[in-house]
C-alpha cells in the first residue's frame, strides 16, 4: 500500500503544479508579478553568479539564498538557467585581476574584506552581485545593498529580502524593450541636464527620457488621437514627470496643463525647495540670509493635501562638510563638522519605495504637513531623525555655529515629515477657475477628477543633483560625497520612486516584504555556554554508558537463565 501510495502521488504530481511554503513569512513563496513574468518568458534567461569558493558565512549565507531563490523562479519556468562562479579561482593573480577588472566594468561593485585564518589576516575581494543574460543583453543586478550604519547582519538579511525584487526586476527589465515615456520639466529654473546627468543615466535603462519645456504649450504634455471628425480626447505624451528644483514662478496656464496632466492619470515627482538656500553662497562669505522660494505652486499642492512649509530642517544627524580650522605652514588644515543644514534621512518606513535603502543625503531640505484632501490616501516616506530642530524663513545662515558644540535641548523637535507619497483621485485646482486663456478654449477636455494616479513630493530640489568633481569638473554618481567619499541612497530613492510612480504590475511592491531576523541572543548564549559545552560532551558519554549497562544487564539475565 505504501509503494502504491507513493506512485499514485507522483503520477499525480506530474500532472498538478503545486509548492507548499511553511515558512512563517512565506519567504520561499513568489509574489504574483514575478509569477507573471516567469510564465511569460519566451527565451532563455542566463544568471552567472559571483558567490562562490571560501566565503566568509554571512556571504555564504547569501550565496545559498541566492540559490534557493533561483531555484524558486525555474520551478515557474524552463527558460531559468544559472550557474555559480568564484571569480578568485584562478591561482595566477594576473588572472584574478583581470576578471576582477572586467566584472568592475561590467557594473558589479566589489567589496573587499580582511578575514582571518588560525591567527593570520588576510584579504579577500568578493563580488556579490549576477550578470544577467537575455537574447545577447546583458544586466549586472547588485545583490548586497549598502547601508551605512546598520548591522551587519541587518544589511545582509535586507539583501536577501530584496533577492526576489531584485532578480525579478532584472528580468522584467531585459525583456520589455518598450519603455515608458519620462519627462523632466524645465523653463522654471530646475536643475540643469548636468546637474541631472546620473539620473538620466540611471532613468534610462527604465524609461525614454526627456526634457521638455511646457511653454504653454497644450502639446508639449498631450496629443490629440484623431479617432474621428468630432474632435478626440486628449492623451498624455509621458508616464510621468519630473519638476526637480524650481526657482522661477510657474504661470497659470503651465499649471493648469500640468493639473490636467495629473486628471488624466499622469504621475508626478515634486522636489522642491520652500525656501531658497545655497552653499555657493558660503563659500564666498561666512553667512547668507535664506529667503522664502515663491514659485507659485503652494495653493496647487495643498488643494492635492500637502503643504510645504517655509522653513528649514536642522538635524544632528548630518552630512560632514569640510570647514578650514587653521593654517599649518602655507597649507590649509580642514576639519569634517556635521552641517546641521545638510541632514542624513535614514528611511525607518517598511513601504516598497525606501525599505532598506541607505541614508540619503539633503541639502536645506525643509518640511511639509499633510493637509485634508478628500479621496488621498497619504504616506510619510522620509522624515529626519528624532535630533531635530525647525528655523522659519528669512533665517540666517553662518558657519559660525560649527565653532560650538550644539546645544541638544535645541533639537527637541522630533522628526519631521520631509517626503510624501500621495495616492488616489485627486480633485483638480483649477475646479473653480481656469486661466483665461483656458475659458476661451472649449476643446481641451477638461477634467475635474482625476483617473486614480500618484504623486510624491519631497521638501529639498537638490536631493536629485549629482556633484561634480572639484578640479576636473565632470560629473560624478549621484548619490556620492566626493568630500566623504561615501555614497548615499539618493540614486536608489529616485529609481523607486520612478518605479512606484510608474510600475502598474506591482513588481516592486515585493520591496516591502519583511524576512525576520532570527538571531541568537549572544549575552545569554555567553552565560550559558558552559553548560551546554559540558551537556554536549558528558551527555552523550553517559547515554552510551547507559545504554552499555543497560544491555550487559539483559545479557546477563539472560544467560543466566539459560545456564539453569
Amino acid at each position: 500500500m505504501g509503494i502504491v501510495i507513493i506512485l499514485l502521488v507522483n503520477v499525480i504530481a506530474s500532472f498538478v503544479f503545486t509548492r507548499v511554503d511553511l515558512t512563517a513569512e512565506k519567504r520561499y513563496s513568489l509574489s504574483p508579478a514575478v509569477k507573471t513574468i516567469l510564465k511569460e518568458l519566451q527565451d532563455d534567461v542566463f544568471f552567472r553568479v559571483y558567490l562562490d569558493g571560501e566565503l566568509p558565512s554571512g556571504f555564504r549565507r547569501l550565496s545559498n539564498e541566492t540559490l534557493d531563490m533561483l531555484d524558486e523562479f525555474r520551478a515557474y519556468s524552463d527558460h531559468i538557467h544559472f550557474e555559480f562562479i568564484d571569480p578568485s579561482a584562478s591561482p595566477n593573480a594576473r588572472e584574478r585581476n583581470d576578471t576582477y577588472r572586467l566584472l568592475a566594468e561590467q557594473g558589479l561593485q566589489p567589496t573587499d574584506l580582511r578575514v582571518s585564518n588560525k591567527g593570520e589576516s588576510s584579504q579577500l575581494i568578493i563580488f556579490p552581485g549576477a550578470i544577467v543574460v537575455y537574447r545577447g543583453r546583458e544586466l549586472p543586478v547588485q545583490l548586497l545593498m549598502n547601508q551605512m550604519g546598520q548591522d551587519p547582519q541587518k544589511v545582509l538579511n535586507n539583501s536577501i529580502q530584496g533577492l526576489e525584487y531584485n532578480l525579478g526586476n532584472a528580468i522584467d527589465k531585459l525583456i520589455n524593450t518598450t519603455k515608458p515615456r519620462v519627462a523632466i520639466v524645465e523653463g522654471q529654473g530646475e536643475l540643469g541636464r548636468l546637474e541631472t546627468l546620473d539620473l538620466e543615466e540611471t532613468l534610462s535603462e527604465y524609461y525614454n527620457v526627456e526634457r521638455i519645456v511646457i511653454n504653454s504649450q497644450i502639446n508639449s504634455l498631450t496629443i490629440r488621437l484623431k479617432t474621428d471628425s468630432s474632435g478626440s480626447p486628449l492623451v498624455n505624451k509621458y508616464k510621468a514627470l519630473i519638476i526637480a528644483g524650481p526657482e522661477r514662478r510657474f504661470d497659470d496656464k503651465d499649471k493648469f496643463l500640468i493639473d490636467q496632466f495629473i486628471m488624466r492619470g499622469g504621475r508626478v515627482l515634486w522636489m522642491i525647495d520652500p525656501v531658497f538656500a545655497k552653499m555657493d553662497s558660503l563659500q564666498q562669505y561666512a553667512s547668507t540670509m535664506a529667503l522664502a522660494n515663491d514659485i507659485n505652486l503652494d495653493e496647487m499642492l495643498f488643494s492635492y493635501g500637502v503643504r510645504l512649509n517655509k522653513n528649514l530642517v536642522m538635524d544632528l544627524s548630518a552630512l560632514p562638510i569640510p570647514i578650514k580650522t587653521g593654517q599649518l605652514g602655507t597649507q590649509p588644515q580642514f576639519d569634517f563638522i556635521p552641517w546641521y543644514y545638510f541632514p542624513l534621512i535614514t528611511p525607518a518606513s517598511n513601504h516598497p519605495v525606501v525599505n532598506g535603502l541607505n541614508a540619503i543625503k539633503t541639502e536645506f531640505i525643509s518640511s511639509l504637513d499633510t493637509v485634508e484632501a478628500p479621496g488621498i490616501e497619504k504616506t510619510v516616506l522620509l522624515t529626519s531623525s528624532p535630533y531635530s530642530r525647525i528655523v522659519n524663513a528669512p533665517v540666517l545662515i553662518d558657519l559660525e555655529i560649527l565653532r560650538d558644540d550644539p546645544d541638544p535641548r535645541m533639537y527637541n523637535s522630533g522628526p519631521q515629515p520631509v517626503a510624501l507619497l500621495l495616492e488616489g483621485e485627486f480633485t483638480s485646482a483649477f475646479l473653480f477657475r481656469l486661466p483665461p486663456e483656458i475659458e476661451l478654449n472649449t476643446d481641451l477636455g477638461t477634467r475635474k477628477k482625476s483617473k486614480p494616479t500618484r504623486m510624491v513630493v519631497i521638501a529639498d530640489g537638490d536631493i536629485a543633483k549629482n556633484q561634480h568633481h572639484i578640479t576636473q569638473k565632470y560629473p560624478l554618481p549621484l548619490g556620492y560625497d566626493q568630500y566623504t567619499g561615501q555614497t548615499f541612497g539618493n540614486k536608489e530613492l529616485m529609481v523607486n520612486i520612478m518605479n512606484y510612480l510608474c510600475d502598474d504590475s506591482g513588481l516592486i511592491s515585493i520591496r516591502s516584504r519583511e524576512l525576520r531576523l532570527r538571531l541568537l541572543d549572544m549575552t545569554k548564549v555567553a552565560a550559558v555556554q558552559p553548560v551546554w559545552q559540558v551537556v554536549n560532551v558528558v551527555l552523550p558519554i553517559l547515554l552510551i554508558l547507559g545504554f552499555g549497562l543497560v544491555k550487559f544487564h539483559f545479557r546477563k539475565r539472560k544467560y543466566a537463565k539459560r545456564s539453569r
